[in-house]
């Protein structure tokens, strides 16, 4: 075993005692701390639960309706047209599912890795933009949700620019890295 492997396994039972220890230490009234820390926790959970139920009746009223299928079918032309790999077109799901949901991205992921192989080009290249991409609906729904923050106009924008950016990325790395 590496050093590092034990560090990994030892890290967490190492900061759930040195963070209670710490805090006492610093005259932390540490139980009494953590006892609020978990009732606010419990108060954002309820308070967010109308955003999470919208984003995955969203998702999967998305993914049933066939939006899914046309969206691949429309930019199927385009990446052709670029000459770029034909394996690039089983990315599509995974590019369009990342931005909504991680559980539903790392579905899609773990069923392409399945399908190709984690070492095929198409394992790699979803590896890769699990890496590269956010969940920013999930992100504006959950996050902005949780805070109250109404007007998240540009932080959509910016965040589906991000999301675009991050797949041409992973394309380019993958195809020239591996390509």
């Amino acid at each position: 075993m590496s050093i590092f492997t034990e560090i990994a396994r030892w890290i967490i039972p190492f900061l759930l005692f040195f963070v209670p220890l710490y805090g006492y230490y610093r005259k932390v009234p540490v139980y009494e701390t953590f006892v609020i820390g978990a009732e606010n926790g419990f108060k954002t959970a309820v308070k967010i639960i109308p955003f999470l139920i919208g984003i995955l009746v969203s998702i999967r009223v998305f993914v049933d309706s066939g939006a899914l299928e046309i969206i691949i079918d429309f930019f199927r032309p385009l990446f052709i047209k670029f000459g770029w790999n034909p394996d690039i077109l089983g990315i599509i799901p995974l590019a369009i599912m990342r931005p909504l949901s991680g559980s539903g991205a790392l579905g899609v992921a773990t069923q392409l890795i399945d399908q190709y192989g984690p070492d095929s080009y198409l394992g790699r290249l979803a590896s890769t933009l699990q890496g590269s991409t956010d969940t920013t609906f999930f992100v504006l729904a959950v996050y902005f949700g949780s805070v109250g923050i109404t007007k998240h106009r540009y932080a959509l924008k910016v965040g589906l620019l991000a999301d675009a950016v991050g797949l041409v990325a992973s394309i380019w790395i993958v195809s020239v890295t591996f390509g």
